[in-house]
């Protein structure tokens, strides 16, 4: 069961990353889901995971969630957000987009964060990370 209340997760010796546990990433997700609507501007999720060679999820540990999160923050600009989309299991981040954005945009953040979030993990999970974006939002 994830922490219902919505804070910062606590990496590496209690120090805040400003990381979302589950219950502030989804709360802030609403929020910002909303204002997509109302200002009809399309909204993206990224989900990272790390999957083992059956395609379950893994549980990340400590560490590698740290890297993992660091290899988002340095990939997203400051006014998006990340956390626990799934506490321990999904990483998060939500990209506010702008008026006209296309769906190839959503490809162009793969392609971009990919390489940035592998760099910041051992050879072996690097190599069993999956990053799905969500459009939100607007349909094209």
């Amino acid at each position: 069961m994830f922490e219902s209340v919505p804070a910062y997760s606590d990496f590496r010796g209690g120090i805040a990353l400003q990381i979302y546990n589950e219950a502030a990433f989804r709360h802030f997700l609403t929020i910002e889901a909303r204002r997509a609507k109302r200002s009809m501007r399309p909204l993206l999720m990224i989900l990272v995971t790390i999957r083992w060679s059956d395609g379950a999820l893994a549980k990340l540990s400590e560490d590698t969630a740290a890297s993992l999160f660091g290899g988002l923050r340095a990939s997203i600009r400051e006014v998006d957000f990340v956390g626990w989309y799934r506490e321990d299991f999904i990483a998060g981040a939500v990209l506010a987009q702008g008026p006209g954005t296309s769906n190839a945009v959503s490809d162009r953040i793969t392609e971009r964060l990919l390489p940035e979030i592998r760099k910041q993990l051992s050879a072996e999970r690097a190599m069993n990370v999956r990053v799905r974006t969500i459009r939100l939002g607007l349909k094209t």
